[in-house]
This record gives structure tokens, sequence and C-alpha cells, in this order.
């Protein structure tokens, strides 16, 4: 065998025999790590979840049956996952630090799937959040509301059931892609065999994009639920404030469902910006509800309305309608529904106007 034969012949075998040392390394050092060890997550000290394998702390909680809120499937892009780790969580990673205040770090907030279960961990969730379940569903109705937001109403095959609050959201996983988007629930909270979502059209995204263009009637697809801590205060009576754009309508009319149920027993008042004409829905439904009650008040206002739009009503930023249609709100609730920057910029309105800050309720759509 010349030498460049016997050099092509040992060169496999290096390789291998590299391979084979890495694997060995990688193995030894999953083991020094707990990888092959039993650990436990012990949630809100009374349930506790044995983990064999190394995997994050959203992962095995789903695996488990517990839904924690994540739009972007583990990625650290969405900010969702948050839960407090009492005891072995590691540190903070780079990725988490955008999404945490000075204050949740404080408190050991962490985002779910960035925190690896390496040994055992302690960690606390609201308790609505074990609430929460998934389910299978139907698509039995789409519906144009404007040229760029749709109604889908789902129903429960299994569970068959689902309870919710008014203002609460589920999470939509598209199927094929396994994105996983939130949506507002739309519809009346005593309605429990299905929901209705409203979900506008985002240029460029995903899930949009297949709601708009291909989900059809009949579909099957995973909805989870119910989450989320922005909803009515039931046991108050206070006057309520409700501020909402775009999208943010779906919620405000869970809501707005409820208080008809119950006879309308609050004053409310209700602000709804849009661009122009186009833009609005529900108006019939609102307007009809004004006729109703007398201690409702729908106010929709453009900013930008159009000559063919022939519009009489309010005109201006919503902010500034706002500010021209409210007095002292020191006793009074909010309920604000949009874009953040549209958030905001009511808040600091209704601060103008002495609302209390733990009187005001917010979901901030991004």
């Amino acid at each position: 065998m010349n030498l460049f034969l016997a050099v092509n012949y040992y060169i496999p075998l290096v390789i291998i025999g590299i391979l084979l040392v890495i694997t060995l390394l990688l193995i030894g050092a999953n083991f020094i790590l707990g990888g092959s060890k039993m650990k436990t997550v012990t949630i809100n000290k009374d349930t506790v979840i044995p983990v064999k394998d190394t995997d994050t702390l959203l992962n095995i909680l789903s695996n488990n049956k517990i839904f924690i809120p994540s739009a972007c499937g583990g990625k650290a892009t969405c900010g969702f996952c948050k839960v407090k780790v009492i005891s072995g969580g590691g540190d903070v990673k780079p990725m988490e630090e955008p999404f945490l205040s000075d204050q949740e770090k404080l408190d050991n907030v962490r985002l779910s799937c960035q925190v690896k279960v390496q040994d055992n961990i302690e960690i606390e969730i609201p308790v609505s959040m074990l609430d929460a379940q998934e389910y299978t569903c139907e698509v039995i109705n789409i519906k144009d509301l404007t040229y760029d937001i749709k109604l889908v109403q789902f129903q429960f095959i299994n569970p068959k059931t689902m309870s919710f609050k008014p203002g609460q959201y589920a999470q939509l996983r598209v199927p094929g892609i396994e994105i996983i988007r939130a949506y507002s629930i739309a519809s009346n909270p005593k309605v429990t065999d299905k929901i209705e979502l409203i979900i506008r059209m985002v240029p460029k995204g995903k899930a949009t994009t297949f709601v708009h263009k291909a989900l059809e009637l009949g579909d099957k697809v995973i909805v989870t639920g119910p989450y989320g801590n922005f909803y009515l205060q039931e046991d108050s009576d206070k006057d309520i404030v409700c501020i909402a754009g775009g999208s943010g309508k779906a919620p405000i009319r869970s809501i707005l469902h409820y208080l008809k149920d119950q006879g309308m027993p609050r004053n409310v008042k209700y602000f709804f910006g849009a661009r122009s004409k186009k833009d609005l829905y529900y108006t019939e439904e609102f307007v009809e509800l004004a006729k109703e009650y007398p201690n409702f008040e729908y106010i929709p206002a453009l900013s930008d309305p159009l000559p063919e739009d022939n519009w009489d009503g309010a005109i201006g930023l919503i902010t500034d309608v706002l500010d021209q249609n409210s007095g002292d709100l020191s006793d009074s609730e909010a309920y604000l529904c949009g874009s953040p920057g549209m958030i905001n910029a009511c808040i600091e309105v209704l601060n103008k106007h002495d609302i209390k800050s733990e009187n005001v309720f917010y979901d901030k759509f991004s």
C-alpha cells in the first residue's frame, strides 16, 4: 500500500474518532449539567412536575397541559411568556433583557422560553393561567367587517366549552407553520361553546395572511386560552370610559355584551378612533345599544374623513375628542385597547381629568 492510499484509508477513521470523542464529551457535559437526572418543576408551591430531560420551562409546561401565553413560539421576540422564578432559573439571558422592566428583574420575572430546566426549579404563575386549555375548534363563520378586518367564529370541539372574562384573549395556532398569535375575544362571555375573534390584516404578517387569504369554513384549528389580566372589573359600580382603535374593538365588544346582559348597570362612554368611514364597523350595533340604554354613549371619531364620507360626527385625533368630551374622571374606570402609542397618549389625557392610575386598564396591541 503506497503512502497516498494509506493516508486516504486513515482519514475517515480519524474523522470518525474525532466525532466519537465530541459525542462523548457532549454526553458528559449533559450529564454534568443535569440533563440525565430527574428534576422537578414546582408551581405555586403545590403542583410538582417531574422532568427528566433538559428543556425550556415553556415547553415543559406546555407538554404538561399548562399553557403559558407565547406568540412567537419560544423565540424570545414577543415577551408574553413571563413567569416568576423563585429558585433554580439561573441568570437572566441577554435575549430577555428588552422585555423585562427593572422591577420585574427585582421580582425574578423571566421569559419561560429562555429558562432551561437543568435542576429543580420553583415558579409562580397566576392561578387564572392554570385554567387555560388547548381547544380543537371548527371555523363556522368568517365575515368581512372592513376591507382589512375579519370576524372569525370558532366552534369548540374538544373541550366543548370555554369560560372567559369579558376582555380576555385567546391564542390561535396557524396550522402548517405552527405560528401562534394572540387575539382578543369579541364575543359574549355567556356563550361558552364558541368564540369570536376580530383579526386585522397585518402587512406581511404570516398569521393574519393565513386568516384573510387561506382560512375557510370547516377548517379545524387549535386555540388556547383564555388569557390576560385585562378584563372588566365586574364587582365595581364606577362609571366607565372605553377607548379603542382598529381591532381593539374586540374586547370592548365583549365587555359591552356582558354589561347589556346585566341591564347596563353602569354609565359607559365609548370612544372609537378611526381614520375614515371605511375603517368603522359595528356602528349600527352600538348606535342601537345607545338608543336602548341612555346611560351608554358611543362616540366614533374620524381623524381624516374623506369628502365622500359625509361625516357629521366627531373629527380629530381620538385624544382630542376624548379630552373635549370628558369631565372629572376621579371616580371612573378606563378600558383602553389599541396600539401602544394610542394608549399612552390617551392615558395622558385621562390623567389630565384626574383618573386614578389603579382604575386604568389597558391591552396594548403590537
